[in-house]
């Protein structure tokens, strides 16, 4: 593999990180590229069909799927993982993966490893959404990793602060060998992010900070008017809001990989303090009235969660404690309200299901998901949930 001295080193962090091999890693522009690649892959081999999925996530984590020309189907979701209910999965011949979704960070083993099983029986493959949980994999019994393919987001909102980039594994072993080597081969030959691409990651930053202090829909007009001439890189696209993928998959440049690499530098005690956040609202809100926990996430050992979710009476709480906390000075924002977050543009090029019947778990969580934010550790924790405590006791 042709890849540059930089990509290597991250390569290597991911490997040293994971208890996986560097040769098996390889980086992309952005998350959601690796996971095209690996779409197309799929259907190049073999064939159209269905890709399980959910609908509490972001679309550009849909996106890949409808842009490789593969089709969504939605499964139920479990109230103790966010993720896809392992008992409630739509399988047949049809289904080409799986994306198993590691939601705000959390990776349950065992529902991860039911999953998977019940996948590769039905002769699909597994795909890991790790972009909540950068280097953090489900494992098998004997610590071995369970996706046949695995993507890590170094991207907007994520575990670094890298705000560009993302790595893909590959499994040695995994199933459809024939798939597998046709990824390795597509992802080793990616072009490399061009200068103007790199140009506008390095402004990222400083224009979100200008949108930040302009009224609300100057804001939103300057950020479209940007988008549209090419001088801004928005975290997420019209284009993605309506089912595509913004650019073909690339590598990143060296400057790109610069950042990540600076990032990995903080991540450690990134995840000290996101893992006592948790640990704190798993204590502070086990016995409070109009609060419901995610066993997974409450229970140790705590896990350094990207936001920490709770259900509370209804969506009007949910956004009341958002705006509370944002005028006590603890920025958070509601994930994933709408699904699909942010909200798509067309409902009917995702496949989104007319008769909600079979993910009622879903639709209940969709409508009183709070997302509690990690980053301030067991201070900030404590802060928020009297806040928390003040909205929805009143």
């Amino acid at each position: 593999m042709d890849r540059t001295e930089r990509e290597a080193s991250i390569a290597r962090i991911m490997a040293e990180r994971t208890g996986t091999r560097p040769e098996d890693w390889y980086c992309v522009y952005r998350a959601r590229h690796g996971m095209l690649a690996a779409c197309e892959a799929v259907r190049a081999t073999i064939g159209e069909g269905h890709v399980v999925t959910q609908l509490l996530t972001c679309c550009t984590a849909v996106d890949p799927i409808l842009a490789a020309g593969l089709i969504p189907r939605y499964g139920e979701v479990s109230a103790d993982t966010a993720s896809l209910d392992p008992a409630a999965l739509p399988l047949d011949s049809s289904v080409r993966a799986v994306m198993l979704q590691h939601t705000f960070g959390l990776v349950d083993d065992g529902a991860s490893r039911r999953i998977a099983s019940a996948a590769h029986k039905a002769g699909a493959l597994v795909f890991e959404d790790c972009a909540h949980g950068v280097a953090r994999m489900a494992k098998g019994p004997d610590g071995s990793p369970l996706a046949d393919v695995s993507f890590h987001s170094f991207g907007v909102e994520k575990m670094l602060h890298a705000q560009f980039g993302g790595a893909v594994w590959v499994n040695p072993e995994g199933a459809s060998p024939e798939v597998l080597q046709v990824l390795r081969e597509r992802l080793a030959q990616l072009p490399v992010t061009g200068a103007h691409l790199t140009a506008l990651t390095g402004t990222f930053v400083f224009w979100n900070r200008v949108f930040n202090h302009l009224p609300l829909p100057v804001a939103r007009g300057l950020r479209r008017f940007l988008s549209a001439t090419g001088l801004f890189e928005p975290a997420v696209s019209d284009e993605e809001r309506r089912g595509g993928v913004s650019h073909d998959p690339m590598r990143p440049s060296d400057a790109i990989c610069d950042a990540v690499i600076e990032a990995f530098g903080c991540l450690d005690e990134d995840v000290v303090t996101r893992t006592e956040a948790t640990r704190a609202y798993s204590e502070l809100l086990a016995d409070v009235p109009g609060v419901t926990l995610l066993s997974s996430a409450a229970q140790g050992p705590y896990q350094p969660l990207l936001k920490y979710p709770v259900l509370v009476a209804d969506a009007a709480t949910s956004d009341a404690v958002c705006e509370a906390c944002c005028a006590a000075g603890h920025y958070m924002t509601v994930w994933y309200r709408p699904e699909l977050g942010p909200g798509v543009l067309d409902e009917s090029a995702y496949h989104v299901p007319v008769d909600r019947s079979a993910i009622p778990v879903c639709d209940d969580m969709v409508q009183r998901i709070l997302t509690l934010p990690t980053n301030q550790g067991a201070e900030g924790a404590r802060a928020v949930v009297d806040v928390l405590k003040g909205v929805v006791s009143s």
